[in-house]
Parts: C-alpha cells; structure tokens; sequence
C-alpha cells in the first residue's frame, strides 16, 4: 500500500522511531523510503545560499538516519532541502517524489501550557497530497 515513503527529520528523538516505522511499512510493500532534512534561508539571503553549518548538521542528521535503517536492514535515500519554510518544502517534495505516505515525528512541545504541534505539522496536514502518520516522541 505504501510504495513510496518520505520521512522528514529533524534531529529528534521521534526520528529514530520514524526511520524505523517507514523502513517496517516499505519492507512489507517493497518501498522507497526518502529521508529529507530541510535547510532554512533566510529571506535576506539567495535560496541557493550554501550555509555550510546548517548543512553539515542536516547531513548529520540523515546520517543518523541512515544508521537506524541500516540496523532495520533496509537502504533508504537521504537528502538535504534548502528553502524558506519548511512545510511547503515537505509538501512540494512529496509532490515531485509522488510519495503514497509522509511519515512524521513530532516531539512533544508546550506552547503557553498547551501542547503544541507548531507550524510545519498542521501545514503540511492541510496541504499534503497523500496520507500523513504522526509520531509523537
């Protein structure tokens, strides 16, 4: 059912249990899995701006990833977005990659007393193209 399976992290706990939930899914179906990390720009700069420090911390991160899929015996891709929000990044590449599933770790956060998903989940849960699974840490 879930050919096509994108994964966007972003250095959190909730990561690991993601890349193993998708690498678990794509097994079952025979999938690709697709572990994107996005790069903010600021609007001062070109959005083809290399920001070497936040780069290197992105590919940090997939290698992490890379890691947890190696231990769940499964190859996934990785690859490192550059844009200026992060939610229409996420929607744009399961748009190109015509993914089946967008599977997401959210950490738990508060927000005036209140639990909070931010802005990049209710984003991307209103303008995806295909189902979205939410883990919380």
């Amino acid at each position: 059912m879930f050919k096509k399976i994108l994964v966007p992290v972003s250095g959190t706990e909730a990561d690991i249990e993601t890349i193993k939930l998708a690498c678990r899914l794509a097994k079952k179906d025979k999938g690709q899995v697709w572990a994107v990390s996005v790069v903010t720009i600021k609007r001062a700069l070109p959005l083809d701006a290399e920001i070497d420090s936040e780069i290197k911390k992105a590919e940090e991160i997939l290698d992490k990833a890379d890691a947890v899929a190696g231990e769940e015996d499964y190859e996934i891709e990785t690859d490192v977005l550059q844009a200026r929000e992060v939610g229409p990044a996420i929607v744009d590449e399961a748009v190109e990659r015509g993914v089946s599933l967008i599977l997401m770790g959210v950490a738990y956060k508060q927000r005036f007393g209140q639990f909070s998903l931010g802005n990049v989940v209710p984003y991307v849960l209103k303008n995806s193209p295909c189902p979205v699974i939410l883990y919380q840490q």
